[in-house]
């Protein structure tokens, strides 16, 4: 009854009957309570720091990462703090906005920047840290302060400058290295973090890192036909390995040519399989709750996919409609859970949303 109940409020501030999903101002204030809760929350924290030695070990999660501490992990509130930025530029009546602008003018403070760069360099296999999940993270962060010509986020932006200086820096050095992607369902994702990067270089004019990004993923999924998608999912998934592919694909192939690939790529039962919405037998467990990420992480991915397809073709028809149910089924489960989805999935609804 619980859940019943709840799908119904947030259906009423959500979903204008027979109309397209869209974000309302009531829906997005219930979810920007969700990243200003834990940004400031430093424990419980899963650092993922290597301890080089002893001080090591009794370095906080604050000690360690000033601006980025809170929400359980690195990657978690780097997000968050990317979504309320998101918020903050798009909707017009948002609760709290005097609350959200001091907690970013506090995260983005040039002292403390420059002190989550310094931990790249600080530790030598801190170089792979948040690679590239976080990395992607970053510079997506980056381009909404790019986006947006608002004095506060100017000034932000600036501050961001060493830290998005010293992602670039790493992943310049090491998409040459990258032998082979990441297919995984969860962080590593080659596909989501380069279709992130990409994002960003064609906001910010960086032209020669856009092509070496779309020349790499040429050369990892331009010949990839057939993909086991009937596999998907793997037990803790928040990304669909395929269909994070193709979202990368259409973003650096012309529209027949993308086309032309998706039918290759994909075989009747794969594309079945990946519409079926997943089961989440335990919303209180932090691992099988990445589940709910994923029917949002679908749901931007096909998006995406639509808008490079032509009008009549029968796949974008197909994901028109299962897009939407993704969302209506996983938005009234993010309040059902515990710290275990609270620290993250809003980041992941807002961007399903306002993609």
């Amino acid at each position: 009854m619980r859940f019943v109940i709840s799908f119904f409020i947030v259906s009423s501030v959500f979903i204008n009957a027979q109309q397209k999903l869209e974000l309302t101002t009531e829906m997005a204030n219930r979810l920007a309570s969700m990243p200003l809760k834990c940004i400031n929350q430093e424990y419980p924290n899963k650092t993922a720091h290597v301890i080089n030695a002893e001080k090591d070990a009794m370095l906080t999660p604050k000690e360690l990462h000033p601006s980025f501490y809170g929400c359980f992990d690195w990657h978690s509130s780097v997000h968050g703090h990317w979504m309320l930025l998101r918020l903050l530029r798009t909707v017009q009546d948002l609760e709290n906005r005097d609350k959200i602008i001091s907690i970013l003018d506090e995260s983005f403070s040039p002292e403390k920047i420059k002190e989550e760069a310094s931990y790249f360099t600080k530790y030598q296999v801190a170089q792979n840290f948040e690679r590239t999940y976080g990395w992607a993270w970053i510079l997506k962060l980056d381009e909404e302060l790019a986006r947006w010509n608002h004095p506060k986020a100017k000034v932000w932006h600036q501050n961001l400058k060493p830290l998005t200086g010293e992602i670039l820096r790493l992943w310049k050095a090491y998409l040459p290295k990258q032998t082979y992607p990441n297919r995984t369902g969860v962080h590593p994702n080659t596909a989501f973090a380069m279709s992130f990067a990409i994002d960003w270089a064609g906001e910010v004019g960086d032209q020669s890192f856009e092509k070496e990004l779309s020349e790499k993923a040429k050369i990892f999924y331009l010949n990839n036909t057939k993909t086991p998608a009937y596999l998907e999912p793997d037990g803790s998934d928040f990304f669909s390995p395929s269909l994070e592919i193709a979202e990368l694909m259409s973003r650096i192939l012309p529209q027949k040519e993308f086309e032309k690939w998706l039918n290759q790529f994909y075989e009747k039962r794969s594309l079945e399989n990946i519409e079926q919405i997943p089961i989440i037998s335990d919303v209180n467990d932090y691992q099988t709750v990445h589940l709910v990420g994923l029917s949002f992480s679908k749901a931007w991915a096909m998006k995406k996919i639509i808008n490079a397809l032509p009008e009549k073709n029968s796949i974008r028809k197909q994901f028109e409609v299962t897009r939407e149910k993704f969302i209506e089924n996983s938005l009234p489960i993010i309040f059902q859970g515990n710290y275990g989805g609270d620290h993250w999935l809003a980041s992941f609804a807002v961007y399903a949303l306002t993609n």
